[in-house]
């Protein structure tokens, strides 16, 4: 089948999926066509709709954070399960390089035992995350916005430290979608020459910020995975991974 055939059938796909989630099912012609402009233009999806699901949450995408991967739900929904063994009766979790805030309120959504602090360093971010948290009725007794730049500002230790970081290495840039390029921020897209620049921030301070048997959970770049196991040794920290759909190393697991 053709580029421009597997192309056509891919838009009207997502024209399907538009009419269907921002107009429920009601054609107005003129923002229809504004919204089917933007979709040729190469604009994702989520930002038209205006948001995505992730773990059951909806989480509004109007300041245009980075929209939530397929790949971070499914490891999240692991790290749930984990927690959900864990016999303590609170956990203070840090979820850093929030972004849209999708991580740290699927956790608050799905464990009743959880406080979580947000780590954001961009104003428009967190003011997304807030209203995240409002749309998905979340107690704000259980929450904390912090701007924090990795761990600049993050006075607390915590059972459990969640961080997506940008993570592609700059020399790979070809390799990402033109969408992705054009639309989303791409300060949550690059680490640097190697991917690896905010990943080595978190791991060589880590310890700091968490309890004595303290964890992080890191979603990494796989193909970087032998540097980061020398470098997680290094400072001490024992590791094991998280595979994600496709059976690839998707999250670093560290514990002290």
């Amino acid at each position: 089948m053709g580029q421009e055939k597997l192309k056509n059938m891919s838009l009207k796909r997502e024209i399907f999926w538009l009419i269907e989630e921002k107009y429920k099912g009601k054609i107005e012609k003129d923002s229809l066509r504004k919204d089917v402009s933007r979709l040729k233009k190469g604009e994702p999806i989520d930002y038209i709709i205006g948001w995505t699901l992730f773990l059951g949450c909806k989480i509004d995408l109007s300041k245009k954070p980075f929209i939530p991967r397929e790949e971070t739900e499914f490891w999240v929904e692991k790290t749930i399960e984990i927690l959900k063994k864990r016999k303590k009766k609170r956990l203070l979790c840090l979820d850093l390089f929030s972004g849209s805030g999708c991580i740290g309120i699927a956790l608050l959504k799905h464990l009743q035992n959880v406080k979580v602090d947000f780590g954001e360093i961009e104003e428009k971010f967190l003011e997304q995350i807030e209203k995240n948290i409002r749309l998905n009725k979340i107690d704000f007794s259980r929450v904390n916005l912090i701007k924090t730049d990795v761990f600049s500002s993050i006075k607390k230790k915590y059972d459990y430290i969640f961080a997506n970081p940008p993570y592609i290495p700059e020399k790979r840039k070809t390799l990402v979608e033109k969408s992705v390029l054009l639309f989303e921020p791409k300060k949550a897209l690059f680490g640097g020459k190697d991917g690896l620049k905010f990943i080595k921030k978190l791991i060589f301070e880590g310890k700091k910020y968490l309890k004595k048997e303290g964890e992080m959970f890191i979603e990494i770049d796989p193909s970087n995975k032998k540097k980061i196991e020398k470098i997680s040794l290094k400072k001490g920290f024992s590791f094991s991974y998280i595979f994600d759909q496709f059976g690839k190393e998707r999250v670093v697991w560290l514990k002290k």
